[in-house]
């Protein structure tokens, strides 16, 4: 894909970025094969594009309490809902290879309510929804519902740490017309095991 169709914003070339941006990309690139546009589309702002990835890490991650199938289901569930076509395509890959399940993506971008998903997953991703579209409404008995089954405090910080990151990438993307890889959407389509 060339830097024109990835965004409607100037796409810079590798060569013209800073050092630490460039080799980030070419770690991610070294790894997954390719560039994710959002990479590429993000790098014309070196400051934002730094303090982004360093929010993105340091929720997506973690080792501790929600697993990373659960980070990337809550992505893709709200990417859904925000109609984000990157962020479901290229999070729906993600989610599909953590969790080994071709179909699980695609539940989730289209109804999570319908998914095959856990009760308790199914609670985590209302509360994410609720935190995109209504956070306003947000209160004590949402909290008292989620411990109530079995999520702890930190961990209800992430589903709403996670949604408004990507509640604001999902409006970024749809902005700026951020193209998905066309890699990324035959990713771990495969048989179920």
């Amino acid at each position: 894909m060339s830097n024109t169709t990835i965004s409607r914003f100037k796409v810079p070339e590798l060569a013209e970025l800073p050092e630490d941006i460039r080799q980030r990309i070419l770690a991610v690139q070294e790894k997954a094969g390719f560039i994710p546009n959002i990479f590429l589309a993000l790098a014309h702002r070196p400051a934002e594009f730094r303090a982004f990835f360093s929010y993105h890490d340091a929720l997506m991650e973690k080792s501790e309490g929600l697993t990373k199938a659960e980070r990337e289901m809550i992505v893709v569930a709200t990417s859904g809902i925000n109609q984000c076509t990157y962020c479901v395509v290229a999070h729906g890959a993600i989610l599909r290879i953590r969790e080994k399940n071709p179909l699980i993506a695609d539940q989730l971008a289209t109804n999570y309510r319908k998914a095959d998903i856990t009760a308790k997953q199914s609670l985590m991703l209302d509360f994410a929804v609720k935190v995109s579209r209504q956070a306003h409404e947000i209160g004590e008995s949402d909290m008292q519902t989620l411990r109530e089954n079995g999520f702890t405090m930190e961990e209800i910080w992430d589903i709403g740490s996670i949604t408004a990151l990507f509640s604001l990438s999902n409006r970024l993307a749809n902005m700026a017309n951020i193209k998905p890889n066309p890699e990324f959407y035959n990713m771990a389509r495969g048989e179920i095991d």
